[in-house]
């Protein structure tokens, strides 16, 4: 079934109100959950709602707490987020980062004990959309195992990076697995298998089926070893920025997925740097380079990072955005 955007994101306000939030920070809140959905990223637009309802009646998300500045170093500035909504802080510090690369020319805006931002290209693309280049990432609670090894010890660290095009925005957006829990879920609720393998199951077989991997909590990180280091240095780099928490302490906070999570939003002003034209005949020489590429199949086609999902959003607006039946009844029933 198919839902439009406006129906979709008035009722998550609907929700959001009854769950404490304020007018504003409701709208806020419901609007970017349905915008992932509009996206594609549908693990992290509607599929979430109902667990954020959950975090903020467990008194994990404090829906009424604003972030504080903590140290100011003019290009950089540092925010307690107070355990409030995610993404009203990663709004907040994107904004704010915004506001000190108009300055500097780059700006640098970190968040410590803050939660979920949910899906974290939200802020590439908010950046982006203004003119601004932006890499973002957040550290999490371990839901990895580190490679070569069985538990898990390593977070899922979210990374974005983002460049602002007219002819289409360029934006990364990727979690550290080869596939997140996020897109595990929405796979084996169609019932479907993924492209490549994803993940072991309990006896440590590599498998493509997304349940067995959800059971065994043993995802498969991107590039292997490569994406394990990589995790590694994104939550020790972002607990060192905020002067916030590792995910070693974020696992004994025991707050749900993110709970007391440390984030970074680094934001540049390319017109600072060169100018405007120059900037923007070097991304589109850079995009079509890239789509001037063989494809491997006949009616294959290269796509840059951030044009499927624009590609999606654009679809979805016409058609309305897929849901899970029982998803959306979920969603209709809180």
């Amino acid at each position: 079934m198919r839902i439009p955007f406006t129906v979709m994101k008035d009722e998550i306000k609907r929700v959001f109100l009854k769950a404490g939030l304020e007018e504003e920070k409701a709208e806020i809140c419901a609007f970017a959950h349905a915008e992932s959905s509009l996206y594609g990223v549908y693990s992290h637009g509607l599929n979430r709602v109902a667990r954020f309802v959950d975090y903020i009646q467990k008194g994990w998300v404090d829906v009424k707490a604003e972030p504080s500045l903590s140290l100011s170093l003019g290009a950089i500035e540092v925010y307690d987020g107070n355990r409030g909504p995610g993404i009203l802080n990663a709004k907040f510090a994107t904004n704010k980062a915004i506001e000190v690369a108009k300055k500097f020319g780059i700006g640098l805006v970190t968040l410590k004990n803050t939660t979920h931002w949910m899906r974290g290209g939200t802020y590439g693309w908010d950046a982006a959309n203004r003119g601004y280049a932006a890499i973002c990432w957040t550290n999490t609670e371990s839901c990895m195992p580190a490679w070569g090894a069985k538990n898990n010890h390593v977070g899922n660290n979210p990374f974005v990076m983002a460049l602002p095009r007219e002819n289409g925005n360029i934006v990364l957006d990727m979690a550290m697995s080869q596939f997140s829990y996020g897109k595990l879920q929405v796979t084996r609720l169609k019932n479907e298998k993924l492209p490549v393998m994803g993940g072991y199951d309990k006896s440590g077989t590599l498998t493509d089926i997304p349940g067995l991997i959800e059971e065994s909590m043993r995802i498969l990180p991107m590039g292997y070893w490569k994406g394990s280091g990589f995790s590694i240095l994104l939550d020790a780099m972002a607990a060192i920025l905020s002067d916030g928490l590792s995910t070693v302490e974020i696992d004994k906070v025991q707050a749900g997925s993110c709970g007391g999570c440390s984030q970074v939003f680094m934001v540049i002003n390319p017109s600072a740097l060169s100018n405007k034209t120059f900037v923007e005949n070097t991304l589109n020489d850079v995009v079509e380079y890239v789509k001037a590429s063989t494809p491997t199949t006949d009616d294959g086609e290269i796509y840059y990072p951030g044009e499927l999902a624009a590609k999606t959003c654009r679809e979805n607006k016409e058609k309305g955005i897929p849901v899970d039946e029982m998803v959306w009844n979920e969603i209709l029933a809180l």
